[in-house]
């Protein structure tokens, strides 16, 4: 029996509910009501939620986080992580503090520019469309300008239009390439609308417009964060052999992409973490992290180190557009709690603070790499998630807890020594 059907969206949520309960589940009564317990009890509440996006059934729950301690340019922040991976908010903590007895993070700007593109064919002479594009680009720029008008009252609008002929990489392929400063707004839909306003002042019969869209790759709106220390105040014990492996770890995510791949996901666990509180678009920012992390033709390591005249220096250069107006980050009461638990930062504060939770991630997970290996503290944290999955009761729950206090957290380990207390009874 088919289950294609057509008026889906028309459907009010509980037909949509029923209709999909009824079709694809062998118990429809407790999908429905997994489905609805996760509905908020305040109406209004999820009527808000519903409208984010199309065929709303529900909502899936992330765990919404604190990382206290963190001290970015002298200023304290407790910084919001909204993140499901067991471990990843505690690492932050912790790395957090230590560093905040050293100096803390810094973090500087390096550029906010942000780039859309006009995609088109053209058969013609390429000098001919260069004139044409000089003659054309004043009128461009006025074709934006009732777009345009309320941003640049805030400093900020188009920066530059520029032709390039990208017939070497593709035949007959030309794009104008767009510059755009976007103050505290993301600015997808601002620079989109620009964009679509100069491609149909642009075009003409021998023009071809392929399609009108913003760049997710963004090399020029970039942050630096950064911590520094002398080596010996780096570790408890054999500080500079630590340091050294500190340094091996870098240059290994810096040759081998398997590794570098790994590396830059631990960063992004810190970073999606307060993408994804604030309202921001973590799926953008992972893509045009990545395309960065690969710009000279090899994936590598986002983050970089030194040692030098016995101080250890610890940085990340990272590309992130990201947004304090519009979008989710005024409609989510949480999104919107997140930017005044962060004291109404700016796109540029919000930039750095993103950019030093990464570094802190990537830190605590080297640190333990290097160290200790990495599993002995996620496991302890996990140890919880497969106690879950036993469904065991209060007192075994704290038996195992006990158990493993001194003792290696695996899963099977956890299991026998859960099915050896049953056994017991």
């Amino acid at each position: 029996m088919s289950k294609i059907i057509s008026g889906f969206s028309k459907m009010t949520k509980q037909e949509k509910t029923d209709w999909l309960t009824d079709n694809f589940f062998e118990n429809p009564i407790k999908a429905k009501e997994t489905l609805q317990q996760y509905w908020n009890e305040d109406r209004l509440l999820q009527e808000l939620h519903d409208d984010f996006i199309e065929n709303t059934l529900s909502n899936f729950y992330f765990p919404f986080g604190v990382a206290p301690n963190f001290v970015i340019n002298g200023k304290d922040y407790a910084i919001p992580m909204v993140v499901e991976e067991s471990s990843v908010v505690a690492a932050a903590s912790l790395v957090a503090k230590f560093w905040s007895s050293r100096g803390g993070f810094k973090t500087t700007i390096l550029s906010t520019i942000k780039v859309g593109q006009v995609h088109f064919m053209y058969k013609g002479d390429p000098e001919g469309l260069q004139f044409y594009f000089d003659k054309m680009k004043p009128q461009l720029l006025r074709a934006t300008e009732s777009i345009t008008k309320n941003m640049r009252q805030r400093g900020g609008g188009i920066i530059d239009l520029a032709l390039r002929n990208k017939t070497k990489e593709l035949a007959n392929y030309y794009q104008i390439y767009v510059t755009f400063d976007t103050q505290d707004s993301m600015g997808a839909n601002f620079i989109n609308s620009c964009l679509e306003a100069i491609a149909e002042e642009f075009k003409r019969s021998d023009i071809e417009i392929v399609m009108s869209i913003l760049s997710n790759y963004v090399p020029e709106c970039l942050v630096r964060a950064e911590v520094s220390c002398p080596v010996n105040d780096l570790y408890e014990n054999d500080a500079e052999l630590y340091a050294n492996k500190f340094v091996q770890a870098i240059n290994i995510a810096n040759v081998e992409p398997h590794r570098a791949v790994t590396h830059n996901k631990g960063i992004m666990n810190g970073i999606d973490a307060v993408v994804l509180a604030t309202g921001n678009d973590f799926r953008a920012v992972e893509a045009g992290v990545h395309a960065f992390a690969s710009r000279d033709g090899q994936y590598r390591s986002l983050s970089h180190v030194e040692i030098k005249d016995g101080i250890f220096r610890f940085w990340i250069d990272i590309p992130l557009a990201l947004g304090t107006v519009g979008g989710l980050t005024k409609l989510h009461p949480l999104a919107k709690l997140s930017l005044e638990l962060l004291d109404y930062p700016s796109a540029e504060d919000l930039m750095q603070i993103t950019a030093a939770a990464g570094l802190a991630q990537n830190f605590a997970a080297l640190r333990a790499l290097t160290t200790t290996g990495i599993q002995k503290g996620h496991m302890k944290l996990h140890l919880n998630n497969i106690i879950k999955q036993l469904d065991a009761s209060e007192k075994e729950k704290v038996f195992l807890i006990k158990y493993f206090e001194n003792r290696t957290v695996t899963h099977n380990a956890v299991v026998d020594k859960y099915r050896e207390m049953r056994n017991r009874r």
